[in-house]
C-alpha cells in the first residue's frame, strides 16, 4: 500500500513525478493518486496538460513511462526547468546575435527543442553593439573609465570620458549610466561610438544599486529626494498594480468597488507621466496636485494639437 504524502503544492507533486520518471519508474495515476491523496484526474491532467508537452513521455499498459535513452542529465529539478524555458523566451524577445548566442548557452544546459512557455517582450535588439557592450562590461568590473562618442538628439556627435557603472534596459531600451564629472547620467547605448577603454581607474560609492533597484523609468534622479505620489486605481487596473507592483509602492487602502488607492515614490515626475498617460482613464494622480496639473497640460496640449 502506498504512503499518502501531503503535498500542498503542484509543483512539488510534478516535480516528483518527473524525478522518479527519470530514475526509470513506470508510474500509474491510480497509484499516485492515492500517494499525493488527490484524484485521478488531477493527476492525469498533471500528464497531460504539464509533463507530455515537455518531456518525451508516453503511457503503456495504464503505466507512465520516460522515453528509453532520455535523461535530465543536467537538470535535476522541473523548477530550474521552468525558469530555464522563460530565460530562452526572454532572449528571443531580444533577437538577433544576442539571441542566437544565448539559445546555444541555454541549450548546453538543457536537452529538448521544445519550450512550451512563450513569452512577448518588446526589447530592443542590440546585436550590433556586442564588441562595445563586451568592452563596457569589462571596463565596468575593472572599474576603468572609457573614451567614447556620443551623438545628442540633434545628431550632433561629441567625445566625452565616462566612468561606467552599469548597463541597464528600461521600458526595452538600453542604456549606459556612468558618472561625468562625478555625476550620474545617462547615454542611450546605440549612440556610444568608438568605445575605448583606459588604462585610468575609478573608485565609485557602491550606491547604484539601490538607485536602480528603486527606480521606475530611466528619468530617476539622483540629486533629488523621493517623494511621494498618490494614485487610485480603478477596478479594471487595480489587478495590474497588484500583480507587478512598481518600486517603492505601498497600498493604502482598498475600495468596495475593486479600486485600490496606492502611494509610490519617486525622484522625478517622468517616473509616474508616462504610466498615468497609459493607463487613462482608469488611473488618476491624488497627490501631489502639481504633478496632476503637469499631466492635465500635457493632456490639454495634445487635445489642441
Amino acid at each position: 500500500m502506498a504512503y499518502k504524502h501531503d503535498y500542498d503544492k503542484a509543483l512539488t507533486r510534478l516535480r516528483i513525478i518527473l524525478q522518479r520518471l527519470n530514475d526509470g519508474e513506470s508510474l500509474g495515476v491510480k497509484e499516485l493518486a492515492e500517494e499525493f491523496n488527490v484524484s485521478t484526474r488531477t493527476i492525469q491532467r498533471d500528464f497531460n496538460e504539464k509533463l507530455v508537452s515537455s518531456y518525451p513521455i508516453y503511457q503503456e499498459n495504464k503505466k507512465w513511462k520516460m522515453q528509453d535513452g532520455f535523461k535530465i542529465e543536467k537538470i535535476r529539478d522541473i523548477d530550474d526547468k521552468i525558469i530555464l524555458d522563460i530565460l530562452e523566451k526572454i532572449t528571443d524577445g531580444i533577437g538577433g546575435t544576442f539571441a542566437s548566442k544565448s539559445k546555444k548557452l541555454l541549450s548546453k544546459i538543457k536537452n529538448e527543442d521544445h519550450n512550451p512557455i512563450y513569452a512577448k517582450l518588446n526589447i530592443e535588439d542590440i546585436s550590433d553593439k556586442i564588441s562595445d557592450v563586451n568592452i563596457i562590461e569589462i571596463a565596468i568590473k575593472e572599474k576603468k573609465e572609457i573614451q567614447c562618442n556620443y551623438t545628442l538628439e540633434n545628431k550632433d556627435t561629441y567625445s566625452t570620458t565616462l566612468k561606467p557603472l552599469k548597463i541597464v534596459n528600461y521600458e526595452g531600451f538600453w542604456y549606459l549610466v556612468a558618472l561625468n564629472n562625478d555625476e550620474i547620467k545617462k547615454y542611450y547605448l546605440k549612440d556610444l561610438t568608438n568605445i575605448k577603454m583606459t588604462k585610468e581607474t575609478f573608485e565609485v560609492e557602491n550606491k547604484i544599486d539601490e538607485l536602480l533597484d528603486n527606480s521606475i523609468s530611466i528619468w530617476f534622479n539622483q540629486y533629488t529626494e523621493p517623494f511621494e505620489v498618490k494614485l487610485y486605481a480603478n477596478k479594471w487596473t487595480s489587478k495590474y498594480f497588484k500583480r507587478r507592483p512598481l518600486p517603492m509602492q505601498s497600498i493604502v487602502s482598498l475600495h468596495e468597488d475593486g479600486g485600490m488607492e496606492f502611494i509610490i515614490k519617486i525622484t522625478h515626475e517622468m517616473e509616474i507621466l508616462p504610466i498615468v498617460k497609459y493607463w487613462i482613464p482608469h488611473l488618476h494622480i491624488l497627490e501631489p496636485k502639481w504633478i496632476q496639473d503637469m499631466l492635465e497640460e500635457d493632456i490639454k496640449e495634445f487635445s489642441d494639437f
